[in-house]
């Protein structure tokens, strides 16, 4: 589903964010990119959904180069996705309903539609009472339930999560992960980025270690149960 081939990504001569990164994410797979701030996680992510583009190496998405691909085409991959972010990105002048709708209504979806799966996405991460509320009237962790309905609302193929627990409380942070178990369940491929090495290891799902540009070490359950 997704595949890194040689990939770095310099901003400057002294700044190297990846450094020859060759990474495969099998489609349906939940997998974790662990490190600490600075790591080059969040720069993966953005590689990703061509946010920034690499300065070698080449990347595909769903089988497709996106190594160099035109700003005109952007849009359609990120059709396939669902993003999440860790500071949640909401609109601040729409209500959650309308931050949900929007994401729907940019895909040129019909009215109707529209009002139907977004108040089913809100039913799913229990919110569907607070829809007419702003952000600043939802907690933090409602907030961030608000974002993954955003990004699961369309079924995407491909769900990329930034930290999406790193400002939340014990309580908040099982909801946003239990959301995204259950899309990665669904057939959802989830790439997950945190600097909870523990919290990734709760699962038994692949994690990828990242320390100064470069994967480190690879962490593999299954592995381990074909070499048991």
């Amino acid at each position: 589903m997704i595949q890194f081939h040689h990939i770095s990504k310099n901003y400057s001569h002294h700044i190297h964010a990846l450094a020859d990164v060759n990474l495969k994410v099998k489609k349906g797979e939940f997998l974790f990119l662990t490190g600490l701030s600075g790591a080059g996680k969040t720069t993966l992510l953005r590689l990703i959904y061509a946010q920034e583009k690499p300065t070698s190496g080449q990347i595909l998405v769903n089988n497709q180069n996106i190594t160099k691909i035109g700003e005109n085409k952007i849009p359609h991959l990120r059709r396939l996705m669902g993003i999440v972010f860790q500071d949640f990105k909401l609109l601040y002048n729409k209500t959650a309903y309308e931050n949900v709708a929007f994401a729907l209504q940019v895909l040129g979806k019909r009215e109707e539609e529209i009002k139907k799966t977004a108040s089913r996405a809100l039913y799913r991460v229990g919110l569907f009472e607070k829809r007419d509320l702003y952000p600043h009237q939802l907690s933090g962790g409602q907030q961030q339930r608000i974002a993954l309905a955003r990004a699961l609302v369309n079924d995407p193929l491909i769900i990329l999560a930034d930290e999406p627990t790193g400002n939340l409380d014990m309580e908040a942070e099982e909801e946003a992960l239990k959301l995204l178990l259950e899309a990665n369940e669904s057939g959802a491929t989830v790439v997950m980025a945190t600097h909870k090495k523990d919290l990734a290891q709760r699962f038994n799902k692949r994690i990828i270690h990242i320390e100064k540009g470069k994967i480190v070490e690879i962490e593999d359950p299954k592995q381990k149960e074909d070499d048991a």
